[in-house]
């Protein structure tokens, strides 16, 4: 008996079926890509523009740090704390690039354009599959539809909020941060990571009646290499 063996990354006996990896993309594509809509909504309460609002998802395109941003212009906060608050959220996505680099071995003229595509989601597909093929498969399909959707949802909700006035009279200031609370909630499974969020909160709560605007999120950060600690000393 003749036994093949394929190359590692290739596909094999325990490769995923090209239309579950579809399947499996497009569900999440879809099902984050029309949160735009909340975002757009937001970007309206924050008293952007529609063009400024669709340009952060067109350009920043990184879901929490685009809320972050605009809550904190809602609130008051300086353009430069917004900014700050947003790009240590968004820092999360360069450790991701490093995993997917070596996971996907993309030709070098395509890295820029994925790069802008490395969000929590596409990381999540792309480390679910188990050879490349998949992995590939599945990164850019999930990219490609959330990039699409989150854009095009994120002009209507704009458009939507701006028609109907002050997003403020209707609650949909509040939309932002309801889905993404909505997003993050379901990922805390570990003891520890509901440490992490339970002390955010308080930290935000704390820093709200004590500080400028903008800076009780900055404030949040602090929480994480507390339940770290915590962490160890439970192991």
């Amino acid at each position: 008996m003749t036994v093949t063996t394929q190359p590692p990354g290739t596909g094999g006996p325990t490769a995923r079926p090209t239309r579950a990896v579809l399947r499996d993309s497009l569900t999440v594509g879809v099902s984050v890509g029309i949160s735009g809509v909340a975002f757009g909504a937001a970007g309206a309460g924050a008293h952007l523009t529609v063009t400024q609002t669709c340009a952060l998802s067109l350009l920043l395109f990184t879901g929490a740090s685009q809320f972050a941003l605009v809550a904190a212009l809602a609130a008051g906060a300086a353009p430069v704390a917004a900014v700050a608050g947003a790009l240590l959220l968004g820092v999360r996505n360069a450790f991701y690039g490093m995993r997917l680099a070596e996971r996907l071995q993309l030709p070098s003229a395509l890295r820029p354009l994925a790069a802008h595509l490395v969000i929590d989601e596409t990381a999540a597909v792309t480390l679910a599959q188990p050879d490349r093929r998949t992995a590939r498969l599945g990164f850019t399909t999930t990219g490609v539809s959330i990039f699409a959707l989150w854009n095009l949802t994120t002009l209507l909700g704009a458009l939507g909020a701006d028609a109907l006035g002050d997003p403020a009279r209707y609650g949909l200031d509040a939309a932002g941060p309801a889905v993404f609370l909505a997003l993050l909630a379901p990922r805390l499974r570990d003891p520890h990571e509901r440490g992490v969020a339970a002390a955010a909160v308080l930290l935000v709560l704390a820093g709200t009646l004590l500080l400028p605007t903008g800076v009780p999120v900055l404030l949040a950060l602090a929480a994480v290499p507390l339940a770290v600690r915590r962490g160890r000393t439970a192991r």
